[in-house]
């Protein structure tokens, strides 16, 4: 899957890393990116990939664990177009994360959300209020696309392969 066109999209980028997925969506024409990871050696190298981008000034890092410090990523969240999760594999994170962003007033109507995760780390079709519109497989990792109720439920603009 591709991110497709984000021209002036506000992305949140969950267990971010090295910052790969947001940094894509900021080559892509992001307004803002918000990347959260709590490993500080990540944080450190994300730091250095932005600067080395140039791109500190459309990006904020938060230090935070996850799914807990979502209620701190409140405003970002709620203003977001794009949420990209990629939880460690082979726990609950993922469920978690995605039943946490499927809360009522947590992500605005129409707000997308991609998942990454191992083919073994089961997630529901629905949590909440974001319902699966899309899903691919690419060897043991599954890749999927939630969309917030209340919106058309295509998945337009999102083909090809994610990095």
């Amino acid at each position: 899957m591709s991110l497709g066109d984000l021209s002036d999209a506000r992305v949140v980028d969950l267990f971010a890393g090295s910052g790969a997925l947001g940094i894509e969506a900021l080559s892509r024409g992001a307004a803002h990116v918000d990347f959260v990871d709590n490993d500080r050696s990540a944080r450190m190298t994300l730091e250095e990939n932005l600067a080395s981008l140039g791109a500190q000034s459309r990006a904020r890092v938060w230090p935070l664990g996850l799914p807990h410090g979502l209620k701190r990523l409140a405003g970002p969240l709620v203003n977001a177009d794009l949420v990209l999760a990629d939880p460690p594999y082979g726990g609950a994170q993922a469920r978690e994360v995605l039943r946490a962003l499927g809360e009522p007033g947590v992500l605005r109507s129409g707000a997308r959300v991609v998942l990454e995760r191992h083919q073994k780390d089961e997630v529901p079709e629905k949590a909440g209020m974001l319902s699966r519109v899309r899903e691919r497989q690419y060897g043991e990792t599954v890749v999927e696309v939630y969309e917030a109720q209340g919106a058309a439920h295509d998945a337009a603009g999102l083909e090809g392969d994610l990095p």
